[in-house]
């Protein structure tokens, strides 16, 4: 499912020596004031995690991967100029320190009480060099994701909240849960096409629905300049 790139060429492994005193502590749901973050906050941005081949295996949210550096069972890959660095939670948050002046649009960065740290983009687990066995699941947010949140008879596009799933064959006639059988539907014609077929309906699909060869979730931030770092490291997005 997921490939390592070889057009990155590693630098030597950026270790910083312990500090002196109590080592910080991991950054907190809060963004320093004690308030809980927003749902558009840094909290909420994904991370790439790399094995200890540099395989990608998996996706985790900022927290986790954060969690993961400060105990120690990954570290950070930080992709610049066409070179890649690793960094402990250590030397990342002097890097950060250095960064802080320099932040850039599409950087996130997480403020804890007493220092803030950049959100890295890919972080690499040390202890594990399996890859885990990938399933497509079918779910509504892969299904949206895939039809890029454009119902798939109207032609519109529309936010989440006003989106649905449809069975094209209705699932009281037989039709299955599928990827081949399941489409997005903005409410409105989720209603007008009820338990009926879209030729029953007089209803057109804007596409014939199929099953992804690549994860569509992925494909989807992908497209987004932020995670930018993570074609490096994905075989065709999958």
């Amino acid at each position: 499912m997921y490939g390592a790139s070889t057009e990155a060429k590693p630098m030597n492994r950026a270790r910083s020596p312990r500090r002196s005193g109590k080592r910080p502590g991991p950054p907190s749901s809060t963004d320093g004031s004690g308030a809980e973050p927003s749902p558009s906050s840094a909290l909420q941005a994904s991370v790439l995690v790399l094995n200890r081949l540099y395989l990608a295996i998996h996706v985790v949210n900022v927290r986790r991967a954060i969690a993961l550096l400060y105990r120690e069972l990954a570290e950070v890959i930080h992709l610049e100029d066409g070179s890649f660095a690793n960094y402990d939670f250590d030397s990342w948050l002097e890097m950060s320190e250095l960064r802080a002046e320099l932040k850039e649009p599409q950087d996130d960065w997480v403020r804890a009480v007493n220092f803030a740290v950049q959100v890295p983009r890919v972080i690499r687990l040390l202890g594990f060099d399996r890859l885990p066995k990938q399933k497509l699941h079918l779910s509504r947010r892969s299904v949206l994701a895939r039809d890029g949140h454009v119902c798939q008879y109207c032609g519109g596009r529309f936010p989440a909240h006003q989106l649905s799933l449809d069975h094209v064959t209705p699932r009281s006639r037989g039709g299955t849960n599928t990827w081949e059988n399941v489409v997005c539907a903005c409410l409105r014609c989720n209603v007008r096409k009820g338990g009926r077929t879209p030729h029953e309906a007089r209803m057109k699909l804007v596409r014939r629905p199929h099953k992804p060869v690549r994860n569509p979730i992925l494909l989807l931030k992908l497209s987004n300049p932020k995670y930018e770092s993570w074609k490096t490291w994905l075989n065709g997005g999958q």
